[in-house]
């Protein structure tokens, strides 16, 4: 691994992760009881998921890793339109042409892309043969998904609203092809979805108490996700390359599992009149 590559691993876990520290003000957002009962059991509940998701993963790492670029997908991809999506009076259409192209920036342009560079990265995660098998599997989705770019692009040019987004995705597809995978995973993670995740769930609070909350509440549930990574470090027998990519590939899906089942779906529902 190059110094740059050590550089955008550690912008991931520093400058990217704690975004997924307002999930408790989600919470609350969506009816969640403030008590202190239920404020412990929503941070056992998601601690409990998250450590499911470690589990099932070193158990069966090749499905860990395709059910993972599957929901980063649907996350990324929902996380990256919600902004639009809310200026558009009726969603009627689910506009699911963005939501494929958003979506595939990550678990499809970036792997095939970059295939020769992104292989290793999946070896150590899945071994050589799941890596090879990954990157075949994606690599047949590549088409498909420049279909489907090509799509938005045209309904982009017939809705107005879109073009901007269009322009943000094409941007940062141009990225992925000249730049080595991980510095452009950290672009994208760290500039574009944990800031516009931030912004939304920022601008969603009504009172400075629930601000001055929330923060405190971020700050310290990324001082206690620091604190497990260098506990990770300090038991890891491997090499640097190896412990960097583990820590930060399966965390991340630890994290995204409960944070997508409360942002993507919980808050969706709440928004929607379907949660009580």
């Amino acid at each position: 691994m190059t110094s740059w590559d050590l550089a955008a691993i550690a912008a991931v876990l520093i400058i990217g992760v704690p975004h997924g520290g307002l999930d408790g003000a989600v919470a609350r957002r969506i009816g969640w009881s403030k008590g202190l009962v239920p404020w412990l059991g929503f941070h056992l509940s998601y601690i409990a998921l998250a450590a499911l998701v470690v589990w099932l993963w070193l158990q069966w790492p090749v499905p860990g890793l395709a059910v993972f670029l599957l929901i980063s997908a649907l996350h990324f991809g929902r996380s990256d339109i919600a902004y639009t999506q809310s200026l558009i009076a009726s969603n009627s259409a689910q506009q699911w042409l963005p939501l494929i192209a958003h979506g595939g920036l990550v678990s499809i342009a970036i792997p095939s892309l970059q295939s020769a560079a992104v292989q290793p990265v999946f070896t150590i995660l899945v071994g050589d043969e799941g890596a090879a098998l990954l990157i075949k599997a994606i690599g047949m989705l590549f088409l498909p998904w420049l279909l489907s770019l090509a799509g938005y692009a045209i309904y982009a040019i017939m809705h107005p609203l879109w073009r901007r987004p269009l322009l943000s995705l094409i941007s940062l597809v141009i990225l992925a092809l000249v730049l080595p995978p991980l510095i452009s995973f950290a672009l994208y993670f760290c500039l574009w979805h944990s800031r516009s995740h931030t912004l939304l769930i920022w601008q969603s609070f009504e009172e400075n108490t629930e601000r001055r909350r929330s923060f405190i509440e971020a700050t310290v549930y990324s001082l206690m996700a620091w604190t497990a990574a260098l506990g990770f470090f300090m038991v890891f027998q491997g090499s640097l390359s190896s412990a960097l990519i583990q820590l930060t590939f399966i965390g991340l899906a630890a994290l995204t599992v409960p944070h997508m089942l409360l942002v993507d779906i919980a808050d969706k529902l709440k928004q929607q009149r379907l949660l009580p």
